[in-house]
């Protein structure tokens, strides 16, 4: 709950429309009833009557009405969903004939202080500079023959950091579920990776393979309903462009994704099938070097965790990856060979109740 308090309002006042500001009442509308001060935050409009510096030097009133979004189970639990739905509204109400006119936007930051944004058009994020290079270059290394131990002692490693992660867990089964929706319904996931990651008519998959994807990923939807006990912490695109390797405290991990919480199978599958994306690119010792990566990867994770449950949820998640590695239009030089193979995987990983890590090349014939 955000609790205002007349001198937070007033501050923001001045900061967003001039020192010379200062707050007159404030309210419930219609009422200025401050009674309902307290209970702000929960989708409760606050009217605040003000007086700005006019033109002239003098006073004029001013009203405006203060609203914050309420947080719940329709995709706004958290702060930044509810932030993109009031960035929405203040970017194109006045363009719409006869709708309410935004004011100013803002946050409350960490110490309770309303913060004014003036005129936003993108937003940032300054991180950390940190020492290491791109874990998929090992990758590519390999692929050329120079394999070391050092590279399955490096899957190992990843894995346990993923056990490590999800090893923090959380009860809601609302948020299981939203998660399980972005998985197949999200613009960035499944359906969103069809209509834009392929085109259409898709030389490499027909209208009626996809058409019969989608239907089954319908029953998985409904499978996974009997899982939201999973929910636990994740990174969310754990990929070997998202890792830095070779740094003075080991590995590091960039560009968490798409939420806090989720399905650990979206975490363990996405390294994963790269290490199968890359093995499908080396014939004989190469492609054995890649599933010895896998293996370990899979197994140190199955043993630090315990997580055999995780062999039932997974396949759904290997079919967003397997949609990502397999794009014409994000990989456009894969060998004909490589993408059908991926192609094939998708569709074949979907048709049994519990994925065989072990032999998942047959997932591929």
């Amino acid at each position: 709950m955000v609790e205002l308090t007349p001198s937070m309002i007033e501050e923001y006042l001045k900061e967003a429309f001039g020192t010379e500001t200062a707050l007159v009442d404030y309210g419930d509308i219609g009422s200025l009833d401050k009674q309902g001060m307290k209970s702000f935050g929960y989708g409760k409009p606050l009217l605040v009557r003000f007086t700005v510096a006019s033109d002239d030097g003098k006073a004029e009133i001013q009203e405006t009405v203060i609203s914050v979004m309420k947080g719940d189970n329709y995709g706004h639990q958290f702060y930044w969903d509810r932030a993109s739905i009031l960035m929405f509204q203040y970017e194109t109400s006045a363009k719409l004939s006869k709708h309410v006119k935004p004011m100013g936007m803002g946050y409350v930051n960490s110490a309770g202080k309303m913060m004014p944004l003036h005129e936003p058009r993108e937003f940032f994020i300054l991180n950390e500079k940190l020492e290491g290079y791109d874990y998929f270059q090992d990758l590519d290394r390999i692929t050329k023959g120079d394999f070391r131990d050092a590279d399955t002692e490096q899957a190992g490693e990843l894995a346990g950091w993923l056990a490590d992660i999800h090893s923090v867990k959380k009860d809601d089964s609302h948020l299981y579920m939203r998660r399980v929706r972005d998985l197949i319904g999200s613009s960035e996931c499944i359906m969103g990776l069809v209509d834009e990651a392929y085109d259409h008519p898709c030389e490499h998959f027909s209208k009626d393979r996809f058409i019969s994807l989608e239907k089954r990923l319908i029953d998985w939807r409904w499978k996974l309903s009997n899982y939201t006990h999973r929910l636990c912490a994740v990174h969310g695109d754990f990929h070997p462009w998202n890792v830095l390797v070779g740094g003075p405290t080991g590995f590091s991990v960039l560009d968490r994704s798409r939420g806090e919480w989720g399905e650990p199978a979206g975490d363990l599958c996405c390294m994963a099938a790269n290490y199968i994306l890359f093995g499908l690119y080396g014939g004989g010792s190469c492609s054995e070097n890649f599933r010895k990566m896998y293996m370990t990867y899979f197994e140190k994770y199955l043993e630090r965790t315990g997580d055999i449950e995780i062999l039932e949820v997974i396949a759904p998640f290997f079919v967003f990856r397997g949609l990502v590695i397999a794009s014409p239009v994000w990989y456009p030089d894969h060998p004909v060979k490589v993408r059908a193979s991926l192609l094939r995987f998708i569709e074949n990983v979907l048709e049994e109740e519990v994925f065989d890590y072990a032999d998942f090349k047959r997932y591929m014939r």
